[in-house]
């Protein structure tokens, strides 16, 4: 494990119960506190969201009931060497100024010192900014008032072991502007105690990954090195999700730059065991200070495999107290009593010739769970086996054979397909006859949600290949409940324009990278090669029958206006532009032609974007758009026109798409061959 720090403390490493929803019980707390000490991890900080007087109710004392509990739970966490963080969140309807408010908030915590605990935490998580009247009177900032009665708890409290704060603003992404520059953190990093330690989920609520960069930047604001509360496995915010993958994308050189982690797993007890144990082989990694002499590096593959074969074992115990050890007494005590039939000369049942064979369930296998891994496996990613299901039924829906003229490859893919669904259709099986039923029942409705996800795919794969197969016949306009994702949230959903948009496999891949920028100089040549081959696309090598505006602007004959140009790059250069005149008329003395007066009047400004095809996510170039009618609209401009020849397809149905713009008219001075489309600013 990490060895103490320059200050002489422990790296703080272990679980924190902060999720909202069914807290977790006292007996499955103190297995926790168990598998911590086997597993080498040191800290427990009690933070449930749904605790009525951790959060809601923080005011009232625990009765005698809960605290005999507590007691007992604390007792137990340091019987395992386990270090019991009591946090209590008073954020939702504290007025920081009634000192009686402050009073009741050292009340509480000293009877939880009077329990035995030693170490405390002051949450002010996800709650409203706004301060009432009498705390803005009181106080300068949100910041100043919190860190004011922080202070005055530690203070209160007098020998806490560890204090923990956790503020506001918890993310980089909830910082204004930034974290560098967040007055809310420099606040809190100049006037909070230095005895007193930060807690920081990373770059987001759910970070993807965690730089080192990023904890220099937030340490130097703080002034002092955070503590990371880490939800990666969380799924407390859809009860549909289950995460089972490794502990990853945080690297080992974190270690030496943090003051501990804290894993904040799935709401289910029984399921956060990948999560907890592979953060343990996190936290040993020899990357940590003053582990040099060990061989360096940490796999979060490794480490997942690892964590799933110690997982196997519990499957195959008995979730009663004394494992298997129990249940192999109880067998035997079983088989020196006398049968319990009422007939002592009947015999046990034997299969006659012909008849079914007795069932005997088969045994959970390693890659049964290296399956259930990959099916459940972190927010931003799938699991290898997943993302190549994924994959396979894109490409055999993409490549749906003809009738009769299925090839070789389809068949054969399909047939991949099919192995891989009863592959999860087996494990869905065997899990289900696991000795360990608490772990199944935490685990149940995750996998009876895939297993029927898969079944629909499968039957659907095999309608594609003209099978006449039972299983498809729930692929029907009125199939049973089973045969769909039902409930209304579902419906909400299905009905949005951007539903889908957010899903981690999508068709083409998403993975190219824009940058829009201001168009210069250089760019002109660049710009000029977009438009040709945009116009010899369309008009083959012919020459173009009339002149517009905007083939001058695209040319580099005539100038944009000043903030009205951009440009739009991928990995391989520039590939699309937007530029604007904010007054169209001043080239209506050219050889290009305009359009009437009229339409000068109403929508004096004009633009003209093209975009090359390799662009296949059109956002960035919607986004080009809305930044130069947003500077025309500043220019003082009434209205915006484009000018758009009949073959250009592709930005005739990206202007319908963007939505403001409208077909004007046809005009006598409008070329034949063009089409103008407009819309108001003002």
């Amino acid at each position: 494990m990490p060895t103490p720090g320059r200050d002489g403390r422990r790296f703080i490493s272990g679980v924190v119960e902060g999720f909202y929803g069914r807290p977790w019980t006292m007996e499955q707390r103190t297995e926790l506190f168990k598998r911590e000490h086997q597993w080498g991890l040191n800290t427990y900080l009690y933070a449930p969201k749904d605790d009525y007087k951790h959060r809601m109710y923080w005011r009232d004392l625990y009765s005698p009931e809960e605290a005999e509990q507590l007691v007992a739970l604390i007792s137990a966490a340091e019987n395992n060497q386990v270090e019991f963080v009591y946090a209590i969140s008073p954020g939702l309807d504290i007025t920081f100024s009634n000192p009686r408010e402050v009073a009741a908030l050292k009340r509480k915590l000293d009877q939880v010192k009077q329990f035995g605990c030693r170490s405390f935490s002051l949450l002010f998580d996800d709650i409203e900014t706004e301060m009432c009247p009498a705390d803005k009177k009181a106080f300068s900032s949100f910041a100043h008032a919190q860190v004011a009665i922080t202070n005055e708890v530690y203070q209160h409290l007098g020998d806490a072991k560890t204090f923990l704060f956790c503020p506001t603003d918890y993310c980089a992404a909830f910082c204004n502007p930034n974290v560098s520059q967040s007055s809310y953190l420099q606040t809190v990093g100049e006037k909070l105690l230095p005895g007193i330690d930060i807690l920081w989920t990373g770059p987001k609520v759910v970070s993807h990954k965690i730089s080192v960069e990023s904890i220099e930047e937030v340490t130097a604001v703080l002034k002092r090195a955070p503590v990371i509360w880490d939800n990666i496995h969380a799924n407390d915010y859809d009860p549909q999700r289950l995460f089972l993958g490794p502990y990853k994308d945080r690297p080992t050189e974190l270690l030496p730059k943090l003051r501990g982690v804290l894993t904040n797993p799935n709401c289910e007890f029984h399921l956060n065991f990948v999560a907890i144990h592979t953060l343990a082989t996190w936290c040993k990694s020899s990357a940590a200070e003053g582990r040099r002499d060990v061989e360096s590096g940490y796999s979060p593959q490794e480490a997942l495999t690892l964590a799933l074969s110690d997982w196997l074992q519990e499957f195959m115990s008995t979730d009663q107290p004394g494992g298997a050890c129990r249940l192999a007494r109880l067998k035997k005590d079983l088989s020196d009593e006398e049968p319990m039939q009422t007939d002592a000369s009947e015999s046990p049942h034997v299969p006659g010739p012909g008849e079914n064979p007795l069932y005997t369930a088969e045994p959970l296998t390693p890659e049964d769970l290296n399956l259930l891994s990959d099916l459940f496996y972190l927010p931003y990613e799938y699991g290898t086996t997943a993302r190549v299901m994924l994959e396979e039924l894109d490409w055999l829906k993409n490549h749906r054979p003809a009738a009769a003229a299925q090839t070789e490859e389809w068949c054969g893919r399909a047939a991949r397909f099919d192995g891989m669904c009863e592959a999860v259709v087996q494990m869905f099986n065997r899990l289900s006859n696991a000795p360990n039923r608490s772990v199944l029942y935490d685990l149940y409705n995750y996998i009876c949600d895939i297993k029927s996800g898969v079944g629909l795919a499968r039957a659907y794969v095999k309608t594609l290949g003209g099978q006449d197969q039972p299983s498809a016949q729930i692929l029907t306009d009125d199939p049973e409940p089973w045969g769909f994702r039902g409930g209304l949230s579902g419906e909400f959903q299905r009905m949005l324009p951007g539903h889908g948009n957010r899903d981690l496999f999508k068709h083409p891949p998403m993975t190219a990278v824009y940058c829009i920028r201001p168009y210069c100089t250089e760019d002109r040549a660049e710009v000029q090669k977009i438009f040709k081959e945009m116009q010899l696309e369309g008009e083959g090598q012919r020459p173009l029958q009339t002149k517009l505006i905007s083939d001058g602007l695209s040319l580099g004959e005539i100038p944009p206006s000043p903030q009205c140009a951009l440009v739009v790059e991928d990995d391989v250069g520039v590939c699309g532009y937007a530029l604007g005149l904010t007054d169209a008329k001043q080239a209506a003395g050219t050889d290009q032609r305009p359009g009437s007066d009229a339409l000068l009047k109403d929508f004096p400004s004009l633009v003209v974007v093209q975009a090359l095809p390799r662009v296949t996510d059109p956002a960035p170039v919607k986004r080009m758009v809305t930044q130069l009618l947003s500077s025309i609209r500043n220019s003082g401009s009434r209205g915006v026109f484009c000018e758009l020849r009949h073959h250009d397809r592709r930005m005739l149905d990206f202007y319908a798409k963007l939505g403001p713009f409208k077909a004007v008219p046809a005009d006598p001075s409008v070329p034949q061959d063009t089409i103008i489309m407009a819309t108001q600013l003002q």
